[in-house]
């Protein structure tokens, strides 16, 4: 017959796993012998958090770089403009290529300059007459000329002394075309003080003549095709003109062989000036 074995009352003892990193042993509870706790090391697979995905975001360029295109591309454009006007503006030149009008002073006829002073030199008196003969000529092949009415007048060129005045009327100048005005008036009766009448003597007792500078201003329109350009100024000055005194009733013929005409004038149709 067989013997019955019996468990002991007490229970056996349970192994102490060793100390942790020099510490004290830690039981299989996770309690230290001195009864501190200590933080297991094993995976737990439920201890992790669910996974959430996350919403999706649209990814926006920062600001700064927003604008840095937008200024980028303005600028690109700008440029690319002002390229294509100034090729067009070239090629705008070379078909038409404008000139500035012309203007010349065929002739000057003085019927009368007297300068006249009292006794006592207390007033002198200025009574001029000229008859001037002008021409203006367009040598453009596409523009034409608008001119308003002109005011002419005549001053010596050495002292700046007024001589006369007179009017011109208003003309259109026309591609290639010539326009002549005879028989221009420029005269004037007006009373001087002494200086004027000091600087204005010795030009008048010259033997070579008194020199004259014939001046004109108006304003004048410019149109090429269906384009117009603004009413601007326009100022005409013929120097070197050599004046001498008549003798009698019988006009003298001023020399304006050499005689120059300058035309001040500047016009601006769309991106084109001259």
């Amino acid at each position: 017959m067989s013997e019955k074995v019996f468990p002991s009352a007490k229970p056996a003892a349970t192994a102490v796993p060793p100390a942790v990193n020099g510490g004290a042993p830690v039981n299989m509870n996770g309690t230290t012998a001195n009864g501190g706790t200590t933080k297991s090391h094993l995976y737990n697979p439920t201890s992790r958090p669910p996974y959430r995905p996350q919403p999706y975001h649209r990814r926006h360029l920062p600001r700064r770089n927003y604008c840095c295109c937008c200024c980028f591309w303005t600028i690109l454009i700008i440029l690319i403009l002002a390229l294509l006007v100034a090729i067009a503006g070239s090629v705008f030149y070379v078909l038409y290529r404008p000139n500035r009008p012309s203007f010349t002073l065929a002739s000057l006829r003085i019927h009368r300059l007297n300068l006249t002073t009292t006794a006592d030199s207390s007033s002198s008196h200025l009574s001029t007459l000229f008859n001037l003969t002008i021409s203006s000529k367009n040598p453009n092949s596409h523009l034409s000329f608008s001119y308003d009415p002109f005011v002419v007048s005549c001053v010596s060129s050495n002292s700046d002394v007024f001589i006369g005045n007179g009017t011109l009327p208003a003309f259109v100048s026309n591609s290639k075309n010539e326009t002549t005005f005879k028989g221009v008036v420029v005269t004037t009766s007006i009373d001087l003080d002494a200086e004027t009448v000091n600087n204005l003597r010795p030009d008048l007792k010259k033997k070579n003549g008194i020199l004259l500078k014939v001046q004109m201003d108006t304003k004048v329109t410019v149109k090429m095709g269906g384009l117009k350009s603004k009413k601007v100024g326009i100022r005409v000055s013929c120097d070197g003109v050599k004046g001498v005194l008549p003798k009698g009733k019988s006009p003298s013929l001023a020399n304006v062989s050499g005689a120059k005409c300058k035309v001040d004038l500047r016009i601006k149709i769309w991106r084109w000036t001259f």
